[in-house]
């Protein structure tokens, strides 16, 4: 291995970790890698608008921070963790990037289109949305899933990105173009279409 190589380390190598919700990134005891220190940006997204929910943190985080890397405005959606969406901003800046951070909660409808719009009116268009926003509170046993948290794991891994993908679809477009000729891109962490 390289001294530019990073180890990547195995699933077998984690620790589980159960943090009290909502949990934030600087209370983990391993810290994701969010530098990319080694990413080498060849500006694929430059005049791109990005908006990414849960991107306060996790994959969300270095979701952002490579976007911006690559030449996108960036808009970020939290609900709850104000340092952890500062932090984040603080990384897509130092990375040259734009970062408007907007908090929000996916599981209601009105407040998707109202991100979506608070983009659009800050950028002038929105090109590409990541669905990254999600919620789980893991019970060794069936029974023990309490309603409350099965319907806001639904809202949230489920509704939220057939909202955000309504509110993102209503948008006004400045670069109609982009998605008449397949450039529009609605990824989330399960599946992508091009």
């Amino acid at each position: 291995m390289s001294e530019t190589e990073e180890k990547r380390p195995m699933a077998k190598e984690f620790e589980g970790e159960k943090l009290p919700y909502p949990a934030k990134q600087s209370e983990m005891k391993r810290q994701p890698d969010s530098d990319l220190s080694n990413y080498k940006a060849a500006g694929k997204l430059t005049g791109k608008v990005a908006l990414i929910t849960g991107a306060d943190s996790g994959i969300g985080r270095a979701v952002a921070i490579a976007f911006a890397m690559e030449g996108a405005r960036i808009a970020i959606v939290y609900n709850v963790n104000d340092e952890d969406a500062a932090e984040t901003k603080r990384l897509c800046e130092e990375k040259g990037g734009e970062c408007l951070v907007i908090k929000s909660d996916v599981r209601y409808r009105q407040m998707c289109f109202d991100a979506v719009e608070k983009c659009v009116a800050e950028y002038g268009g929105l090109n590409i949305l990541v669905n990254n926003a999600a919620f789980q509170k893991a019970q060794k046993k069936f029974e023990d899933i309490a309603e409350e948290d099965l319907r806001r794991t639904f809202e949230t891994n489920i509704f939220g990105y057939f909202i955000y993908g309504a509110s993102h679809r209503a948008a006004p477009r400045k670069r109609r173009r982009d998605y008449q000729h397949g450039q529009h891109r609605r990824q989330n962490r399960h599946c992508a279409s091009y």
